[in-house]
C-alpha cells in the first residue's frame, strides 16, 4: 500500500523542473497526475453530488425544483467569474498556492452542506464553493501540463480531464445513493465524501511542486496587458461563437445533470437507488466521449466532428425524453450515456483544439479562459436557474426542452465556425518545414527538367 512518505517529493525551493540539466523525473510525474487526477475527480463528486441527494433533501428542507436550478446556478456563476481572474493570480503566485488551499476549502464547504438550514444558507455555502473550484480548475489544468513530459502532455491530460466525469459524474450518483442507505440522514452524506478531498490535499503539499512565476506576469502592466490578449482573441472569428457554442453545449449539460435525478424519481418513480444506477450513464458517457471523439477529430477535422457529436446528442436526448415509464432502466442509461458521451465529446473538441488553435499560440490560455468562464457563467448558470422555473411552473417532464434547444442552437453555431485543423497544422514548425522542403524539391526538379532540356538542343 502507498504511504505519504512515498508521495513525498523534494521541496519548493529546488523543485522547478530543469529538463535540460537533469533527466525527467518520471517517478513524479505520474504522482503529480494521479493526485491531480483524483483532485479533479473529487471536485465534480463535491459539486455533482447534491443533484442525486436532492430528492431527499427536498422532504426535509421543503425545497422544490426552482431551489434546485438556483443551487446549480449560483455555483456556476461564482465557479466562471473565479476561473476568469484566477488563471493570472496562479501565474503570479505558483500552482501550489492556489491549488491546495481551493481544494482544502471545497472540502470543508462540502462537509458544510450537510448543515444547511434552509435555502439561503445552502445557496452561500455552494457560492463560496463555486469560487473555491473556480479558483482550483484553471491552476490544476495548467499543473497538469508542467508536470508531464512534452511527449506525453496530450496522453496526460487526458486522463486529468476524464477525473470529473469518471469520479463526479460517474460513481457520484451510486455512491450518494448507496451511503444513503448506510448512513441515518444525507447529512452524513456530504460529511463522508469531504474527506477524501482532505486527504488529497494534504498529499499534494506533499507532493506537488512549484513553479517560477511567468516572467508576464512580474511585469507592473499586468492588467492593460491582460486586457489587450481579451480585446485580441475576441476580435477573432471563431472565439465570440465558441463563446456562445460554449454556453448551449454547457447549459444543455448542465440542465440534464441538475434535472434528471428528479424526473427519474417524481416522474418515472424509479427507486433512488435504481436512479443512481441510471444517472451514472453521464458520468460514462463522459468518459467515453472524452477517449473517443476528439481523436477523430484529428483526422477529419474539428467542426464536422462538433456537428456530429451535437447531431447525435440531440437525437438521444429526444429519445430520453419520450422513453417514458414504460422504458426499462438498461434503455434509460443506454440513452443517457449515448447523449453524454456525444454532448461531452464535442464540448471538449471546443474547449480544447477549437479553442487553441482559433487564436495565436500566445493567446491559447486568453481564449480558453474567455469561452470557459462566460460559458459556465450562462450555460452553468442562467440554464439550471430557466430549467428550475420551467420545472416549477410546467413540470419537470419540461425542462428536457431547455437542453434540446440548447442543442439545436450549438449545431447552427457550429455550422458558422472556421475549419482549424488545417490552420493549426500549417502554423506548426514542422508543416512549415515539410512545405519548404516540397518547393525545394519542386524547384531542383524543374532546374533538372530545364538542364535536360537545354542539352539536348
Amino acid at each position: 500500500m502507498t504511504s505519504a512518505r512515498d508521495f513525498a517529493a523534494p521541496s519548493a525551493r529546488n523543485s522547478a523542473a530543469t529538463p535540460n540539466s537533469t533527466p525527467w523525473d518520471a517517478r513524479y510525474e505520474w504522482r503529480a497526475i494521479a493526485l491531480l487526477t483524483l483532485a479533479s475527480g473529487l471536485l465534480g463528486l463535491d459539486r455533482f453530488i447534491v443533484n442525486p441527494l436532492f430528492p431527499a433533501m427536498m422532504r426535509d428542507l421543503s425545497l422544490d425544483y426552482q431551489d434546485l436550478g438556483n443551487m446549480g446556478a449560483v455555483l456556476a456563476v461564482t465557479w466562471g467569474l473565479c476561473a476568469l481572474l484566477m488563471g493570472r493570480v496562479s501565474d503570479r503566485v505558483g500552482r501550489r498556492r492556489v491549488i491546495i488551499p481551493s481544494i482544502v476549502v471545497f472540502s470543508v464547504l462540502a462537509g458544510a452542506t450537510g448543515l444547511v438550514g434552509g435555502i439561503a444558507s445552502l445557496l452561500v455555502v455552494r457560492a463560496i464553493m463555486g469560487v473555491a473550484e473556480g479558483a482550483c480548475v484553471p491552476a490544476a489544468n495548467v499543473a497538469a501540463i508542467e508536470a508531464s513530459k512534452p511527449s506525453r502532455k496530450g496522453f496526460n491530460f487526458g486522463i486529468f480531464a476524464n477525473g470529473l466525469p469518471l469520479i463526479g459524474l460517474g460513481l457520484g450518483p451510486i455512491i450518494a445513493t448507496q451511503l444513503l442507505f448506510l448512513l441515518p440522514s444525507w447529512r452524513w452524506v456530504f460529511a463522508i465524501v469531504a474527506i477524501p478531498g482532505l486527504v488529497t490535499a494534504y498529499l499534494l503539499h506533499r507532493v506537488l511542486r512549484d513553479t517560477r512565476v511567468a516572467p508576464a506576469a512580474e511585469g507592473n502592466h499586468g492588467s492593460d496587458s491582460a486586457r489587450h490578449e481579451w480585446t485580441r482573441a475576441l476580435r477573432t472569428h471563431n472565439v465570440p461563437l465558441c463563446v456562445a457554442v460554449m454556453a448551449c453545449t454547457s447549459g444543455a449539460l448542465n440542465v440534464v445533470i441538475a434535472m434528471t435525478p428528479n424526473y427519474l424519481t417524481d416522474h418515472l418513480h424509479l427507486p433512488v437507488a435504481h436512479m443512481g444506477f441510471v444517472m451514472s450513464a453521464v458520468g460514462a458517457g463522459a468518459f467515453l466521449g472524452g477517449l473517443t471523439l476528439p481523436g477523430l477529430s484529428d483526422r477529419f477535422g474539428r467542426k464536422p466532428i462538433m456537428m456530429f457529436g451535437v447531431f447525435a446528442a440531440a437525437l438521444s436526448l429526444w429519445g430520453f425524453m419520450h422513453a417514458g415509464v414504460a422504458a426499462t432502466e438498461g434503455w434509460l442509461f443506454a440513452l443517457l450515456l449515448s447523449y453524454s458521451l456525444f454532448a461531452f465529446s464535442a464540448f471538449v473538441i471546443l474547449i480544447g483544439p477549437m479553442a487553441t488553435e482559433s487564436v495565436d499560440v500566445s493567446l491559447a490560455s486568453t481564449a480558453v479562459g474567455i469561452i470557459s468562464g462566460v460559458g459556465e457563467i450562462v450555460g452553468g448558470g442562467a440554464a439550471p436557474a430557466l430549467a428550475g422555473y420551467i420545472a416549477k411552473h410546467f413540470g419537470i417532464e419540461k425542462v428536457f426542452y431547455t437542453a434540446l434547444g440548447g442543442l439545436i442552437l450549438a449545431l447552427l453555431l457550429i455550422a458558422t465556425l472556421h475549419e482549424t485543423r488545417t490552420l493549426a497544422r500549417e502554423r506548426s514548425p514542422a508543416y512549415g518545414s515539410r512545405r519548404e522542403a516540397g518547393l525545394r524539391a519542386r524547384l531542383l526538379r524543374s532546374w533538372a527538367s530545364l538542364s535536360r532540356g537545354s542539352r539536348r538542343s
